[in-house]
């Protein structure tokens, strides 16, 4: 019986016509699944399903989803990452491919910086928005720079798309193919689009997935939308409470140290 699945163009090119027709005619696709982004069941045959392809260096594996939690498309992780899903697919371990995440620092971080990420609600146009804080933990300089050049990450992130935020009384505009992957009410990653317009690719990923409050999920949840605030190391700082959060937040835009974009969100 033909399923409902929908293969995206990079995911078809990648596994080949007919691999992709043997799909959309039932032959290889099953009938029922957990969904890789919420993990609650799923059916091909009762409700639109996509297939997401989970690439690492030497494995991919074929992964199915709900089509209102995730769009067909190619997410590109480590090796280490995909083989330890693919124990936790055949039950050795974990919680399935919604657990792929590991860490990654952005391209030209050096080795002792890696981003650190905080989530909070922050208040916006009279309404509390689900917000991630990006801050290294060392300067970051472009790939290329002599070190002790300077901290470049505020204008690399311009670069890419981001703006320079002077004051939190407005939404910051939308990244077009970036994202958030929340999963199983957890923060996976922050996928940005591939080089030359191919598959997303992570420009963030938890070592571990991280708990988000209740509150922060359902916000994101409401609004389909995450606020991406970044700034350079000292900026803002680990702060216990949102609302120390949001001022260290108001003092970094004050300073012109903070740079911010609005990012739909993957998965629930």
């Amino acid at each position: 019986m033909p399923r409902m699945l929908d293969v995206g163009d990079d995911v078809r090119a990648e596994i080949g016509d007919e691999e992709a027709d043997r799909l959309l005619a039932g032959e290889n696709a099953p009938g029922s699944y957990d969904c890789t982004s919420c993990r609650t069941p799923g059916d091909t045959e009762q409700e639109r399903t996509s297939t997401v392809l989970f690439i690492g260096d030497e494995t991919a594996v074929l992964a199915f989803a709900h089509a209102t939690c995730l769009p067909s498309q190619i997410v590109q992780v480590s090796e280490e990452q995909l083989q330890g899903a693919v124990r936790s697919i055949t039950g050795e371990e974990g919680t399935g491919l919604a657990g792929v995440a590991g860490p990654g620092p952005a391209e030209g971080v050096p080795d002792q910086a890696v981003l650190g990420v905080t989530s909070g609600l922050v208040l916006i146009e009279g309404e509390l928005r689900p917000a991630l804080v990006v801050e290294p933990t060392g300067p970051i300089t472009r790939p290329g720079s002599a070190p002790g050049g300077g901290d470049d990450f505020l204008q690399l992130l311009v670069e890419q798309g981001f703006s320079p935020v002077t004051s939190l009384d407005a939404v910051p505009p939308v990244l077009h193919g970036w994202s958030v992957l929340l999963a199983v009410g957890q923060l996976h990653a922050v996928l940005q689009p591939g080089a030359g317009g191919g598959s997303s690719v992570a420009w963030w990923q938890a070592h571990h997935p991280l708990q988000v409050t209740e509150a922060w999920r359902s916000a994101a949840n409401k609004l389909q939308t995450v606020l991406l605030f970044a700034a350079p190391v000292g900026s803002i700082g680990r702060q216990p409470r949102e609302d120390l959060l949001r001022g260290a937040l108001d003092k970094a835009a004050t300073h012109g140290r903070l740079v911010a974009a609005a990012m739909p969100l993957a998965g629930t």
